[in-house]
């Protein structure tokens, strides 16, 4: 019964039906479901679910969004059922932005919505951001990955320089590198020394779930 109300949650994502997604939250607290399970089985799957739809060509921008702003209230409902010892555990801590010179943020902001729908806590540098505030972002927080997206030829450069700032802070040991964008490759990840290429945003968490795997 759990089961099909997780199914039926994550649908409800999907749908954007938010009356049906909080009648569904009301019920599995009723039956003594876990607030964590709800947030991870239910409402994570339905968001996961959109960025393959959105990958696919089945929906579009603004239904992405839409589901986005439509999860981030329905996990906001649960959170107040969750004991204040029992917090989700983060599945790791993210700096993301798009290099400095290029001023694509579309594709970066769809990746940041799956990433913290999968539990990720994300610190988003934004657009054209300067390479420095990458490392200075990852200082601060105690990032375990950098996610650099690069939408043009002449910007991919910079996601090297990225991974020699990294190395000349005595960082780059602990932290693991990711970047994307419609002109990078394996190839460039490999020739840069990144340690992860992602050509899409589900792709990119999947990505980010390896890495955090292999750091643990």
């Amino acid at each position: 019964m759990t089961k099909e109300v997780m199914e039926k949650l994550a649908e409800s994502i999907v749908e954007n039906d938010e009356d049906t997604g909080m009648e569904l939250i009301e019920q599995a607290l009723a039956d003594g479901v876990n607030p964590v399970e709800i947030i991870e089985k239910g409402l994570s799957a339905g968001m996961l679910e959109v960025g393959e739809m959105f990958e696919d060509g089945e929906i579009f921008l603004p239904q992405v969004m839409l589901a986005a702003a439509l999860m981030a209230k329905l996990v906001e409902v649960v959170q107040k059922e969750i004991p204040a010892d029992e917090k989700v555990e983060s599945a790791g801590r993210i700096v993301l932005g798009t290099v400095e010179g290029d001023v694509h943020d579309i594709g970066k902001n769809i990746v940041k919505v799956l990433f913290q729908a999968n539990g990720f806590e994300v610190f988003d540098v934004g657009r054209d951001a300067p390479l420095a505030s990458f490392i200075d972002k990852a200082k601060e927080v105690d990032a375990n990955i950098i996610a650099s997206s690069a939408l043009m030829t002449g910007t991919m450069q910079f996601q090297a320089t990225i991974e020699e700032l990294l190395k000349e802070a005595g960082l780059r040991d602990n932290v693991r590198t990711m970047i994307g964008g419609a002109p990078c490759t394996d190839h460039w990840a490999a020739k840069i020394g990144a340690d992860a290429y992602a050509e899409n945003a589900s792709e990119a968490v999947t990505k980010a779930r390896e890495l955090m795997a292999v750091a643990n």
